[in-house]
């Protein structure tokens, strides 16, 4: 959700990867809610970190607690970030439920994406 956010609000200011520590593919959940207000990801794919490991990289974002701690190093990045949000994987609630547990994950998402972009890319 977060690589959707940054690639709708930055637009050709940014370029973004996603990948993560244990990739499972896109939700269809996040599919879902993305596509709510506006934004396609139906494209995005799930990586591993390791496919970007030596890329040089002005920020690298970290979204997750766990992925945080095992996440390597990237020696060619310039600054380290990391944004802890909540994992929404809840194989006991209802597709319903789920769906609001999405919906707040990509508003919290979205809420730092925003500040993100303004920040770093037009220095508000």
């Amino acid at each position: 959700m977060a690589q959707g956010w940054l690639r709708h609000l930055g637009g050709a200011r940014v370029e973004v990867d996603s990948a993560g520590t244990d990739p499972k593919g896109v939700h269809p959940l996040a599919t879902r809610v993305m596509g709510e207000v506006g934004i396609d990801i139906s494209g995005n794919t799930s990586d591993h970190v390791d496919t970007y490991l030596g890329e040089d990289y002005d920020l690298v974002v970290t979204v997750c607690d766990a992925a945080r701690e095992s996440c390597p190093i990237f020696p060619g990045a310039r600054r380290l970030l990391h944004r802890g949000f909540e994992d929404p994987d809840y194989p006991w609630m209802t597709e319903k439920e789920l769906a609001g547990v999405f919906r707040g994950v990509r508003d919290d998402i979205g809420s730092f994406c925003r500040a993100l972009v303004a920040r770093e890319i037009t220095g508000a």
